[in-house]
Parts: structure tokens; sequence; C-alpha cells
């Protein structure tokens, strides 16, 4: 059971390094992904993309929130202003925004992919990630959320669930607003509570 989720800050790389293991949770990602253009990535994939993604995390804000169970990190989930991911809102990713200045909207956040420690999966721990993860989204002032997960009709490989299942997203309020691929609806959550605090931050 998760016990609790929280940004990931450097005070918690530890953890974090842990659960990603020696290759980086997934080939040697290290979340630089969708950060890099296709040449830069894969020239850092490893080492160098572990490298640049601490320097991430030490500069802030965290680019994500991490689940624990006690003291080990369980899960963890990449969500933060779509302008911090470029490469997730180039036109022909079937996540590219429907609006074009949503990919430099400070307000416009996405939540991009998964990772759940194999022997945690199917316990919950992304439907925790998330939740927590709108919640610092809302907390840090997005006025929505978007996300681009999964919708298979039979059961998909772990890796290929990376970016999420759709039933976590609607389960948490997110609605269908595209569908580029059979498989791979754009999702969108707006976050009313936002929305409300910079209207009356601009009518003070």
């Amino acid at each position: 059971m998760v016990d609790r989720v929280e940004p990931l800050t450097l005070d918690d790389w530890p953890a974090f390094e842990r659960l990603f293991g020696k290759n980086g949770a997934c080939m040697g990602c290290w979340c630089m992904y969708w950060r890099l253009p296709r040449k830069e990535y894969e020239a850092a994939r490893g080492a160098a993309a572990k490298r640049m993604f601490k320097e991430r995390v030490k500069t802030g804000p965290p680019p994500g929130v991490v689940a624990f169970e006690g003291e080990e990190a369980v899960g963890w989930l990449q969500i933060g202003p779509r302008r911090d991911t470029p490469q997730w809102n180039t036109p022909k990713r079937l996540s590219a925004p429907l609006e074009a200045n949503d990919a430099e909207d400070a307000g416009v956040w996405g939540a991009t992919c998964f990772f759940v420690k194999p022997g945690r999966r199917r316990q919950g721990v992304s439907s925790a990630l998330l939740k927590a993860g709108v919640a610092f989204a809302r907390a840090s002032g997005a006025r929505a959320v978007e996300a681009c997960p999964a919708d298979p009709v039979g059961r998909m490989d772990n890796v290929s669930l990376y970016v999420g299942h759709a039933s976590v997203f609607r389960r948490a309020g997110f609605k269908e607003i595209a569908r580029r691929k059979d498989n791979r609806p754009l999702m969108r959550l707006e976050l009313a509570g936002s929305q409300r605090r910079r209207a009356a931050s601009a009518s003070s």
C-alpha cells in the first residue's frame, strides 16, 4: 500500500535511483526522452541522461511525483508544464496539444509517463500517483492537465503502458478531447480550483 506520494526533490534522489535501477527504468531513458531531440536523446541514453535528469531535479521545480511504501520508492509519474517536455508537443505526436499555444503555456501541464516497480503493479500505485500529481499541478498554479494514455482492447505489456492506462485517467475525471489513434486518446482535466485562484488574483 502506498503510504505517501511527494514531489521529487534531491532529498529523495537515492530512493528514486533505486527505483529506476541500473538501467534507468526503460533502456537508459532516465526521463529525458520527452525533453531532448531524438539525436541528442540517443547520444545521452544511460549515464549521461541520468546526470542530466539529476541536475534537472537539483535545479527544480520538481519534475514529477514519487510514491513510497515506507522508505521504498515504488512508483513515479513525470508531470509538469508541457513546455518542460517539448518532444511531447511536436505536431506528429499523438500527445500534441490541440491548441499550439498550449505547448508554451505554463498553465497547461502534461502527465507524460509512469514507472511502477515490478511486484507493485496493478495495486493502485498509478492511481495514487495521478491523484497526487494532479494535486501538485493545482498547487503549482496549473489550470489543466493533459495526458495521452493507452486505451487497449486487450492487455498490453508493461513497457507499452508507460504512458498510463486510460481507465486510470477516466476515474480521476479526465475527459477525452481527441483520438488520433484508435488506442491512444488525448485526455484533459480542467482544474477549477486554479481558475478560481487566478480570477481572485486578477480582481484584487
